[in-house]
């Protein structure tokens, strides 16, 4: 169980969840004489990091005090100085941190630092799988370099996503969709196909009513280009929309969409369709820690067969459409034998509402 002090910090690294990217959400608590002298967590890129808040507010008590981080601080020049320093300079006598820093241009050093200054140093493990939560983008961008991709989707209780005729109206409840919008603001990306886009004219932005660091970038994967100018998407667009096309689209259509406020990437795939990995590859250099795809039963099996899905959260409704013409959660080809079955573990369920649940699982990767 993770101890009283640490369980602050994590909960103040929660509070900046969605203002940080593409930096890490971080925690911090200043301990001295069993009192909480000093509390902070990490904002806007370029603000004062967690430790600092903690440390500026703890001022003279913070010396011989107890520094609870849910992240090993920093030890190198960004847009703000290297944390260490100043936990260096507090003189404070023990750093306590749930986790080392995955950054591969930290990771290990700030630690070090603070030994070789005479800091006592403790991982504390009984909270590193949740401060790794906390983080999963990034974490996940450090060791990878990609950014997190989680493919949503909601279903009736046997696996279909649409129906063949009229779809009118919703899978799931309103609580269930105000839960997707809490998870939509944890990401920086969301991706969906034409075909969404045509039959829902969606708008696919963060409903969730709280600050971000950065704006949602909305994707649409359309290798002609023929979103329509008056959708939703394309209407609503201020410098947050990619429409991904193939050099076989129209210019006409590319010169018009980019009059609307709106930024085309051409990424040439097989058979004339887009390729996602030119997709990743684009978040990937811009530093987006995160993918949610929202897309149709090819979009989704596109993702998982390719190997560029990471994870899935399935919301799943008390419903059943059955029939051979309803919609899969993923479509395509899809495996021809069970033993080449896409493999998922950690399993998790959520429970949404009383008649509804969420299946949380990761793709297992060779």
């Amino acid at each position: 169980m993770v101890g009283g002090y640490m369980r602050q910090a994590l909960d103040l690294a929660r509070e900046g969840q969605g203002l940080t990217s593409p930096n890490p959400t971080v925690g911090a608590v200043v301990v001295r004489d069993d009192q909480v002298v000093g509390r902070g967590f990490h904002t806007w890129a370029g603000r004062d990091h967690a430790e600092i808040v903690a440390l500026r507010e703890a001022g003279d008590a913070a010396q011989g005090a107890t520094l609870y981080l849910t992240l090993e601080p920093c030890s190198h020049f960004g847009r703000t100085p290297p944390c260490v320093d100043t936990i260096i300079g507090s003189r404070v006598a023990r750093v306590i941190a749930a986790m080392e820093d995955p950054n591969p241009e930290v990771s290990g050093r700030g630690f070090a630092a603070l030994r070789e200054a005479g800091i006592e140093v403790e991982l504390d493990n009984t909270a590193r799988n949740e401060a790794e939560l906390l983080n999963e983008g990034f974490v996940h961008f450090m060791r990878t370099g990609m950014p997190l991709v989680t493919i949503k989707a909601a279903l009736t209780l046997d696996g279909k996503i649409a129906a063949p005729q009229d779809n009118l109206g919703w899978i799931t409840s309103e609580i269930a969709r105000a839960d997707v919008q809490q998870v939509r603001h944890l990401s920086d990306a969301i991706l969906t196909g034409l075909g969404t886009v045509l039959e829902d004219d969606c708008l696919l932005t963060d409903r969730s009513g709280r600050e971000r660091a950065r704006p949602l970038l909305r994707i649409v994967l359309d290798s002609q280009l023929r979103v329509p100018l008056t959708s939703k998407i394309i209407t609503s667009a201020k410098g947050d929309v990619l429409v991904v096309g193939t050099s076989a689209a129209s210019p006409e259509r590319r010169r018009a969409l980019e009059r609307a406020g709106v930024e085309v990437l051409i990424a040439n795939g097989a058979a004339g369709r887009t390729d996602p990995k030119k997709v990743i590859e684009y978040l990937s250099e811009n530093r987006y820690l995160s993918l949610m795809v929202e897309a149709g039963s090819k979009v989704n099996w596109t993702m998982l067969d390719s190997g560029f899905a990471d994870k899935v959260l399935f919301y799943y409704a008390p419903k059943i459409l059955g029939g051979l013409e309803s919609l899969p959660v993923a479509g395509g080809k899809g495996r021809q034998r069970r033993a080449d079955a896409i493999l998922l573990d950690r399993l998790r369920i959520h429970h949404i509402s009383p008649d509804e649940f969420a299946v949380e699982a990761y793709l297992r990767k060779s």
